[in-house]
């Protein structure tokens, strides 16, 4: 069961990889994490369908922090190049995108991620606070 969002900056993607990780009882198969220029796209994969309860909690906090995505076909095409087991760094240069993080969820990504981009710029612009 897939859940694609768009959020509009680093804190609350942070906050899902967070909730995701506190959920034990729900077996997460994999996290992407692509940032773009006026946000990020997070797509959660869980290993099993949710039962209505868990999907609607699941979707309700995620509607809290951010919309259902629908992405363009250039995005697509990133996202099953990498449920086909593309590499991120091959995928990254054919597509020209910053996947940031692939597989287990892991804030730490998100963290290198935006410190790194902060560094080159000087500055820290809203989709990484």
């Amino acid at each position: 069961m897939n859940y694609l969002y768009f959020l509009a900056n680093a804190s609350l993607t942070l906050r899902v990889i967070e909730h995701v990780q506190k959920m034990n009882h729900l077996s997460v198969l994999s996290m992407t994490v692509i940032h773009q220029i006026n946000g990020w796209v997070v797509k959660v994969k869980f290993a099993n369908p949710l039962t209505c309860e868990n999907d609607g909690n699941f979707k309700a906090f995620m509607n809290e922090l951010g919309i259902p995505y629908e992405p363009e076909m250039r995005l697509q095409m990133v996202l099953w190049s990498l449920e086909t087991g593309q590499s991120p760094i091959e995928v990254m240069r054919r597509y020209q995108v910053a996947i940031v993080s692939h597989g287990n969820p892991n804030t730490s990504d998100i963290e290198a991620f935006r410190q790194q981009f902060t560094r080159g710029l000087g500055y820290c612009p809203e989709t990484l606070a």
